[in-house]
């Protein structure tokens, strides 16, 4: 029932707020590892979010892992996902971003629980798609919001952000991502989804 209702009962990423405004936070995030994917929407029939079940088998959200070990991976929040225009990596790190059209590439992103400190002591995957790598310290500008987290709004919001944090003087250091903490039988109203900009 609490899923239905958004309650977040999983870990979430770790981070320190260095400023809140009332557009936005600054948020300073641990060093982390995490499990990723990188895809062309097209292989799962335009859908964005298709990269998502290869890491639900990884951490056997689904079933039996799809690991070596095999060992089953506690769920995190939030997913991230991660836009790059005709396959060309942006550098960027962190939470769910899911953006792309028909000339992106998509990067979904799992951080993994923070009982693993080190790559190597993840479960190493089965399915070569998946890659576990580290992620240092980061720093980001966030906007949290609720409901349905459409292209329309999640550009916006982005749009928004960036607008502020320019005024701020901020300096902006990579793409947005969004990070979806909710499953989609969440409410939409009771969604919480976040929005993240790279700063220095």
């Amino acid at each position: 029932m609490g899923l239905i209702l958004g309650k977040i009962t999983v870990e979430t990423p770790k981070y320190d707020v260095i400023q809140s405004t009332s557009d936005y936070e600054i948020r300073k995030y641990e060093p982390s590892v995490i499990a990723e994917v990188t895809y062309d929407p097209s292989q799962f029939d335009g859908k964005k979010d298709g990269g998502f079940m290869i890491l639900a088998n990884y951490i056997g959200a689904l079933g039996n892992p799809q690991n070596a070990k095999p060992e089953k991976i506690a769920m995190t929040a939030p997913v991230i996902t991660k836009e790059y225009a005709n396959g060309e990596k942006i550098d960027m790190t962190a939470p769910v971003v899911t953006k792309a059209d028909e000339n992106k590439t998509v990067t979904m992103q799992f951080v993994l629980p923070a009982k693993y400190k080190k790559a190597e002591e993840a479960p190493k995957p089965v399915d070569e798609r998946v890659v576990i790598r580290e992620e240092g310290e980061r720093k980001y500008a966030v906007v949290k919001f609720g409901g349905v987290a459409s292209d329309k709004v999640v550009e916006e919001k982005a749009e928004k952000l960036k607008r502020c944090l320019e005024r701020d003087g901020y300096k902006v250091i990579g793409e947005f991502q969004l990070g979806r903490y909710n499953p989609p039988w969440t409410l939409p109203p009771l969604r919480t989804n976040e929005v993240m900009i790279p700063v220095e």
